[in-house]
């Protein structure tokens, strides 16, 4: 009797955990790729040109689809809202984009040849020769770096930033290893938004970044600001400079800090050439 009863125990345990595992939900799921069915459907032989989108494929204000991607990364790394980016392409569900699949990076209407690139290659200046081939050329040696990032440039997309913490620096940019900057604090500390911007994501479907809220200042502008405790604004939420939008956390990090990113273009810049200094 008492090892019936513990195996009915058992079988009660079992079954509660399954229907719990079937009734669990993601609310602010983000739009990710589903790697494992993307992969399969590439390797066993779907054609890339009848994904959708395939007919953009390379031309300017498009993207295509790499393994890891999420919509999230792609709107991080192009300066757009990912919901922006599934409406423009026409995503019947912006939760699962396949390997090979293009998405629209850019408005419709807008001047593409202004936009950042999407093909991640590198850009070579053109070479003019004079009197002689480029084989028989002397090149110019490379300017050396400054110790000191210069300033940013004045345009009309120009953002006066504030810090978005009360911490001190712990880690500075590095363009191969720390796309921002990295500011102590304790857990529960402030976070605000560094300026005016509107929310085009908060949740944490973004591998590395823990509890995440980025906001888009202008068609040229974005700031991250990640590993955070919790999150207090929503999407879509417009908020002012100075606002507080998330507490200080250790989400998806090894210790409690701000991971604070500003993108220009959708591309991580030294947050020193746009902050005050202090």
């Amino acid at each position: 009797m008492l090892v019936s009863r513990s195996l009915g125990a058992l079988g009660t345990a079992v079954l509660a955990g399954v229907i719990l595992a079937g009734c669990s939900t993601q609310a602010n799921r983000a739009p990710v790729e589903d790697r494992g069915q993307s992969s399969s459907s590439t390797s066993s032989g779907v054609d890339v040109k009848s994904l959708p989108g395939a007919e953009n494929a390379g031309k300017p204000g498009y993207y295509t689809i790499k393994p890891g991607d999420t919509l999230i990364k792609v709107g991080l790394e192009h300066g757009q809202s990912w919901k922006d980016i599934a409406r423009w392409s026409n995503l019947d569900n912006p939760n699962v984009i396949e390997v090979g699949q293009v998405v629209r990076v850019v408005p419709p209407g807008r001047d593409v040849a202004s936009a950042p690139s999407s093909g991640g290659g590198r850009v070579v200046a053109p070479v003019v020769v004079g009197g002689g081939s480029a084989a028989t050329s002397t090149p110019t040696p490379a300017p050396v770096p400054s110790s000191s990032p210069a300033p940013a440039a004045k345009g009309a997309d120009d953002v006066a930033f504030i810090w978005p913490a009360s911490g001190s620096l712990i880690a500075g940019f590095d363009e191969q290893r720390n796309k921002g900057y990295d500011i102590s604090g304790k857990a529960g500390d402030s976070v605000v938004a560094a300026a005016d911007g509107r929310v085009v994501y908060a949740g944490a479907g973004l591998r590395g970044y823990g509890n995440l809220i980025i906001l888009k200042h202008n068609n040229t502008y974005l700031t991250a600001y990640a590993h955070n405790q919790s999150l207090m604004v929503k999407e879509d939420q417009s908020v002012k400079k100075g606002q507080k939008i998330a507490e200080m956390g250790s989400t998806d990090a090894d210790r409690v800090k701000l991971h604070f990113e500003v993108r220009r273009q959708g591309k991580p810049v030294d947050p020193s050439r746009y902050l005050p200094s202090r």
